[in-house]
């Protein structure tokens, strides 16, 4: 069905075509039809399940921060076969993001680059809906990032307060500083701030407590950034995000427009990027970017990540997307004689 929707979704500018989406997500959650297709997407077997920073997840496979803003869809998703859901990035401000246009497909590559500037509700709204609905029976994470009026200096109570409005829900929390589309954000991912704002986020007892890391992080501040989580006692590591830089094999025109980029092209990339965080801490690590396959997960696995997200994927593969790679993952661990994604989890290491 996908396969005869997409050219139609695919004439909508992206952002339409997203929102035409989670519509249909949000009526299927309110009507409880998600129960019906569950069982159609659910890969259910043993050897996919995973253990990590305190959470079972049933299987390897998650949606990435981004898709689901403002937890409208948590139980819509997972009943897709995804084994965890992350929502957000939540600020303590409710915002409009960007002007439009703000998002777009880069076809020929199989990506798409965002300047959406963390638009959502905000966490009073975001934390209600949490608080009031039923949640799947996989962990929902929440990613917070910093409202975009709070100046720098006063990041650790903003994120702070986004946690507060979400903890009673929240699964796992996972600090955003590192999306490329709100200005100076990044600039937190030096030691000196990242650590004021995850003690702060410890001192209100956040746990789970994971960090969210930039693609385009010079190798140094990668290290400094792990060495941190390290020493706070952190309980994962989330590599990575977008990227703003552009790689020159990039054949679509929209590869000029600003933002980050995700999706095939920076597969290689976030892989690298897992397994130098993987190399230097025991933590879990989730690795994000250019899932779109169970061999571009499986990749990534075997380079360290406990668990893999995707987006973009989700967008150029339809929802059948988790099934088919938890799917191929089974091919892919009876081939290698590994008992269990868990058992594969470093082998490249």
């Amino acid at each position: 069905m996908y396969r005869l929707a997409k050219p139609l979704l695919f004439r909508l500018p992206p952002e339409t075509a997203h929102e035409a989406i989670t519509g249909l997500l949000r009526v299927a959650q309110r009507t409880r039809l998600e129960r019906a297709y569950a069982g159609h997407y659910t890969v259910d077997d043993e050897r996919l399940s995973v253990e990590a920073f305190d959470q079972s997840f049933p299987n390897p496979v998650g949606v990435a921060a981004g898709f689901d803003k403002n937890a409208e869809i948590p139980r819509a998703l997972a009943a897709l076969g995804f084994g965890h859901v992350e929502v957000g990035a939540v600020t303590a401000e409710g915002q409009p993001g960007n002007p439009r246009p703000r998002m777009f497909r880069l076809r020929e590559d199989e990506g798409l680059v965002n300047r959406m500037g963390f638009n959502n509700a905000g966490a009073d709204v975001v934390g209600e809906r949490l608080a009031e609905q039923r949640l799947p029976d996989v962990p929902v994470g929440v990613n917070v990032g910093k409202s975009k009026s709070t100046p720098l200096e006063d990041a650790p109570d903003d994120y702070r307060y986004t946690y507060e409005q979400v903890a009673e829900d929240g699964d796992y929390f996972v600090v955003n500083v590192s999306s490329p589309n709100t200005p100076g954000l990044r600039e937190l991912q030096n030691r000196e701030q990242l650590a004021a704002i995850l003690e702060a986020l410890q001192d209100a007892g956040a746990a789970p407590l994971l960090v969210k890391l930039s693609p385009d992080l010079h190798r140094d501040a990668v290290v400094d950034a792990v060495e941190l989580a390290n020493d706070l006692g952190l309980d994962g590591v989330v590599a990575t995000n977008t990227t703003t830089d552009r790689p020159d094999a990039l054949r679509s025109p929209n590869a000029a427009e600003k933002g980050g980029l995700s999706g095939r092209p920076i597969r290689e990339r976030a892989t690298d990027q897992v397994r130098f965080v993987a190399e230097r801490t025991d933590l879990p690590v989730v690795g994000v970017g250019g899932v779109f396959t169970a061999a571009d997960a499986y990749e990534k696995i075997r380079a360290g990540a406990s668990v893999v997200q995707l987006y973009t994927g989700l967008v150029y593969r339809g929802p059948s997307i988790a099934r088919e790679i938890n799917e191929g993952l089974l091919e892919l661990l009876d081939r290698d004689g590994f008992a269990s994604v868990e058992d594969a989890v470093g082998a490249d290491l």
